[in-house]
């Protein structure tokens, strides 16, 4: 193997199946009783296959058989696959919210990376925190690893219009509680915008996280935009297979791979995409499980200088993640802002990034557009501070009515969804266009879990007077597929007495995007005598995964990730002793 740096030997799994003890017997004779022969395995990469497949996720449904293609792939090159059946966290069916169990998926990756005969990892995920979750995981576990997107699913359509994931079914939604849409027109809007197994084809949060994968080095190039039910998505699964034994061969981990200016790169390229107000929180723990010191000021940077380029839904009008594959994907896409890259940096081929996107092309400039020509002069995302936010919120401001960039209106607190849901359907509700809808209780420990409640509904009164936006203000998050002046992550939350606590209804709220400022328009001494007032509610778990949750999960500016799963807590964890 010319050019290799381990010898089979030296593999990872060898500690369980090589010695000549009884512990290895028993290894040996356990892979023999599901007909294996040991030529099999004999110095052979051992190549896990973390498949997030279930019932419960429409997003994956095609991972049951694309495992195969990852199979064989490894074989193909050599190695020996393991499939290792992950938690999969399904957008659309899990509750209370998804984000809830990331850092559970993360825990859960690592261990079964660690305790198993692996030797390097093909991740297969896409649904939103699936990604996250996966990467998290083989980051700390640090053997060899490489991402296996799930892929956008098929356009949707209706009455011969394109419909795209989640941006139109908020669309749609505010126009049947105007009584535009009947009955019969709301189930054929349901049966066609999602036609295929796959993620959500806009830019929300599965295609925004997979493309951070992709542009922090951990995937194929341009695997990050090819649709699920593409041919070429069979192609790049085995291609994953192949690929990953090559790198355990080569000794690339993720540690070789995500320096601090790759994801460097991830933010820039985020920025360029409209991308998911997710990004922010998953990219700060990634970062950080990583070993590097990403915070909200990066973004801010970053925001500054790189516009939006990808006219894709909801930031842009017009186009979906199929059109995005054809106009040349994600390379495309880095070869128009590579002034703004690190292209020296190494990625999963072996090839630094540079290498990799040397021949990439687009074919469609209203896709793709050029940084001359961007939908948006400056990047997706806005990090807002003030005395409302003292350690940060995000605003997306791509995506929402350019009115709303500099305003200033009277709150509407509400303290649970459950009564801001029965107060925006009253039709006799005391609001205007003007308001600061304010949700609060619904950060990390307050949802729990920090859930998409983000984008509060427009009030029904307003919606059948044609209003379509106005400023909404919580702790907690809003699906990547949302659009409108959401701000969103007020960090510290209300939860734990957050400022976001202490507004009452009728407060002036100040936002200024361009300044990137949130305040709350009362005098310091107001504040503080508020604050001497405020009870803390009650927890929402005494047992279980939630009370771990609620005594360790960092706030949002943090990246929501477990305080004793940081790289700087504690020792890192040792090989598991083989006895």
């Amino acid at each position: 193997m010319p050019g290799h740096k381990k010898t089979p030997d030296q593999l990872r799994s060898a500690r369980w199946f090589a010695p000549d003890d009884l512990r290895a017997f028993g290894h040996r004779s356990r892979a023999m009783q599901q007909g294996y022969a040991p030529v099999e395995w004999q110095g052979r990469p051992v190549i896990a296959i973390l498949n997030t497949w279930s019932e419960a996720q429409p997003c994956h449904m095609h991972f049951k058989t694309r495992v195969d293609d990852v199979k064989r792939g490894i074989l193909m090159a050599g190695g020996f696959p393991m499939e290792l059946p992950a938690l999969s966290l399904s957008e659309s069916f899990l509750k209370p919210t998804t984000m809830l169990y990331r850092n559970m998926l993360a825990m859960d990756a690592e261990e079964l990376l660690r305790g198993h005969p692996v030797d390097g990892v093909v991740l297969m995920g896409g649904c939103d925190k699936t990604t996250p979750g996966l990467l998290l995981g083989a980051t700390s576990a640090g053997y060899p690893a490489i991402y296996l997107p799930a892929g956008p699913m098929l356009r949707g359509n209706w009455k011969g219009k394109t419909l795209g994931s989640g941006s139109d079914a908020w669309k749609y939604w505010d126009e049947r509680r105007a009584g535009k849409i009947s009955d019969k027109e709301w189930v054929e809007v349901e049966g066609g915008i999602a036609r295929s197994y796959g993620t959500c084809m806009t830019m929300g949060t599965a295609s925004t996280m997979t493309a951070i994968a992709e542009s922090i080095g951990m995937t194929l190039p341009g695997a990050s935009s090819i649709p699920a039910a593409d041919a070429g998505h069979i192609r790049m699964a085995s291609e994953c297979g192949r690929r990953i034994v090559e790198m355990v061969w080569e000794d690339l981990t993720p540690q070789k791979i995500q320096t601090r200016k790759a994801f460097e790169n991830a933010i820039t390229v985020a920025m360029a995409m409209g991308c998911s107000t997710n990004a922010i929180i998953h990219l700060i723990a990634q970062a950080r499980r990583a070993g590097q010191d990403i915070g909200l000021d990066d973004f801010e940077i970053a925001s500054r200088k790189v516009p939006v380029i990808a006219n894709v839904r909801p930031s842009g009008d017009t186009y979906l993640m199929e059109d995005f594959f054809y106009a040349g994907g994600l390379p495309g896409l880095m070869s128009r802002i590579k002034e703004h890259l690190h292209l020296d940096v190494m990625t999963v081929t072996g090839k630094t990034l540079g290498e990799n996107i040397a021949g990439a092309e687009v074919y469609n400039d209203d896709v793709i557009r050029t940084v001359k020509d961007p939908i948006y002069a400056e990047g997706a995302l806005a990090v807002l501070k003030g005395n409302l936010a003292p350690d940060g919120c995000v605003i997306k401001p791509s995506a929402c009515e350019p009115r709303f960039l500099k305003h200033t209106g009277p709150a509407m607190v509400f303290d649970d969804y459950p009564s801001m849901k029965k107060a925006i359907d009253d039709e006799s509700l005391d609001v205007t266009a003007d308001h600061v809808l304010i949700l609060r209780n619904a950060g990390p420990q307050g949802g729990p879990g920090m859930p998409e409640w983000g984008m509060l509904p427009i009030p029904k009164k307003l919606v059948k007077q044609g209003v379509r936006d106005m400023v909404r203000l919580s702790d907690a998050r809003m699906s990547g597929t949302s659009y409108g002046a959401c701000i969103l992550h007020v960090a510290p939350e209300s939860f734990i007495g957050g400022p976001l606590a202490l507004v009452e209804n009728g407060d002036m709220i100040t936002l200024d995007v361009d300044a990137r400022t949130i305040n709350l328009d009362i005098s310091d001494a107001e504040m503080e005598k508020r604050r001497a007032a405020w009870k803390a509610p009650e927890r929402n778990y005494e047992r279980g995964y939630g009370w771990m949750f609620t005594k360790h999960i960092q706030q949002a500016n943090e990246g929501c990730d477990f305080d004793f799963l940081r790289t700087d807590f504690g020792a890192p964890v040792k090989e598991p002793v083989i006895y």
